[in-house]
C-alpha cells in the first residue's frame, strides 16, 4: 500500500470513529473534550498530518484535499451534535424548572414588632388621639436634666452608683445614662418655652430608661411613656380623668382605677395609681394578692420647683404628669408572667406574641 492509500485510510478510520464518538457524546461539556481529541492543536487530525511531510510534493496536493474534506465533515458533524444537545439541555432545565401551578400556594410566614414595641406604639397613639403631642429625648443625660431640674437633690439615693449608670469621659460634666424619661419633660417645656413663650402644653414621651436592676420584675434597661400638661388651672381631677380613659382605652374595657398619697420628688402632691385587678375583675386572686388591685404607675403634680427650672410661673401655672412602665402594663394585658421574656429571643414567645 502506498503512503497515500495509507493516509486516506487513517482519515477515513479517523473520520468514523470521531462520527461515532460525536453522536455518542451525552452533554456539551463532553462534545467539547471531543472536539479538542479530533481537531486540537494536539488532536488526532493533527496526528495524521504528520505524514503528509513524507509524501513526494506531486502527491500532497491530493491528500490535504481528501484532508479537508474530512475536517469539514467532522467540523460539521460536531455544529449538529452540540445543536442537538443544547436541545437537549434546554428540555431538562425546563422540566427542573417545571412548576406545577395547580399546587396550593405556599404560605410565608410574616415578621412582627416585638410585644414591648407593639405596647408603646399603642400607648402613644392613645395619647396622641387625647391631643398629646409626642417627644424624645437623648439617652444619655446629664446631671442637670435628668437630677436637678426634677428636684432631685444631690444627696438623693437615686444619684447612687448602684442605681444609676454612669458614663465616663463623656464631657467635663458627669454623664449617664437616663434613669427616666422624665429628662423629656425639662427639654420640652424649655423647646415649647423659647418657641411659643409660655404654656398651654401637653406632651407624651415615649423612650429606653437604664438602671442597675434585675430580677423577675425589673431589667436594666426598660421602656417608659412620661406624659405631662402644663396650663392654668390643671388639677388633680385632670389627671384622674386622663388616667382613667388611658387605662380604660388600653384594657379594652372599662377599667376602675384609685389614687393613693406617695412621695416623688418631682411632684407634689404625689400619688401611686391602682387598676382594679383585671384578671379579677378586683374580686382578689393570686395577682393581686387577694387585694382586688394592682399597682400601675406614679403621678401627681408637677412640683413648683420643676416649673421654676424652665422658667414657668408656678403661682399663674400648674400641671400634671405621670410616667409608666410600658412593659409592666403590656404583661398585664397579655398575661406574661415574668419580664425576662422579652429579652430572651424565644422564637415561640415573639411569634405567640406577635399576632
Amino acid at each position: 500500500m502506498s503512503e497515500i492509500d495509507s493516509l486516506k485510510a487513517q482519515l477515513e478510520s479517523l473520520q468514523s470513529d470521531a462520527l461515532a464518538a460525536f453522536s455518542s457524546a451525552a452533554d456539551l461539556a463532553g462534545l467539547q473534550q471531543l472536539r479538542v481529541n479530533y481537531l486540537g492543536k494536539k488532536g488526532a487530525l493533527t496526528e495524521v498530518l504528520k505524514g503528509v511531510g513524507k509524501l513526494p510534493p506531486a502527491e500532497r496536493p491530493v491528500i490535504g484535499q481528501f484532508v479537508n474534506q474530512t475536517k469539514q465533515s467532522l467540523s460539521t458533524a460536531l455544529d449538529e451534535a452540540e445543536a442537538g444537545l443544547a436541545v437537549k439541555a434546554k428540555i431538562a432545565r425546563i422540566e427542573a424548572e417545571r412548576v406545577d401551578v395547580t399546587l396550593a400556594g405556599r404560605s410565608v410566614s410574616k415578621g412582627a414588632l416585638h410585644p414591648v414595641q407593639q405596647g408603646l406604639d399603642e400607648m402613644t397613639a392613645i395619647f396622641s388621639q387625647m391631643g398629646f403631642a409626642v417627644a424624645e429625648g437623648p439617652e444619655i443625660e446629664n446631671e442637670f436634666h435628668n437630677f436637678d431640674a426634677l428636684n432631685i437633690p444631690p444627696e438623693h439615693p437615686a444619684r447612687a452608683m448602684h442605681d444609676t449608670f454612669f458614663v465616663e469621659e463623656m464631657s467635663d460634666e458627669p454623664m449617664l445614662l437616663r434613669t427616666h424619661t422624665s429628662p423629656v419633660q425639662i427639654r420640652a417645656m424649655k423647646q415649647f418655652l423659647a418657641e411659643s413663650g409660655e404654656p398651654p402644653l401637653a406632651v407624651v414621651a415615649p423612650g429606653r430608661v437604664y438602671r442597675c436592676d434585675y430580677d423577675v420584675t425589673h431589667s436594666p434597661m426598660f421602656h417608659q411613656v412620661e406624659v405631662f400638661k402644663v396650663d392654668r388651672d390643671v388639677s388633680m381631677a385632670h389627671l384622674k380623668g386622663v388616667l382613667k380613659h388611658f387605662l380604660s382605652t388600653y384594657f379594652e374595657k372599662d377599667v376602675s382605677i384609685r389614687l393613693r398619697p406617695h412621695y416623688f420628688p418631682f411632684t407634689e402632691p404625689s400619688a401611686e395609681v391602682d387598676i382594679g385587678c383585671v384578671f379579677c375583675a378586683g374580686k382578689g386572686c393570686r395577682i393581686c394578692k387577694n387585694s382586688g388591685w394592682i399597682e400601675v404607675l406614679g403621678s401627681g403634680m408637677i412640683h413648683p420647683n420643676v416649673l421654676k427650672s424652665v422658667g414657668i410661673d408656678s403661682e399663674e401655672f400648674s400641671g400634671f404628669a405621670f410616667g409608666l412602665g410600658v412593659e409592666r402594663l403590656v404583661m398585664l394585658k397579655r398575661g406574661i408572667p415574668d419580664l425576662r421574656m422579652f429579652f430572651e429571643n424565644d422564637v415561640r414567645f415573639l411569634r405567640r406574641m406577635g399576632s
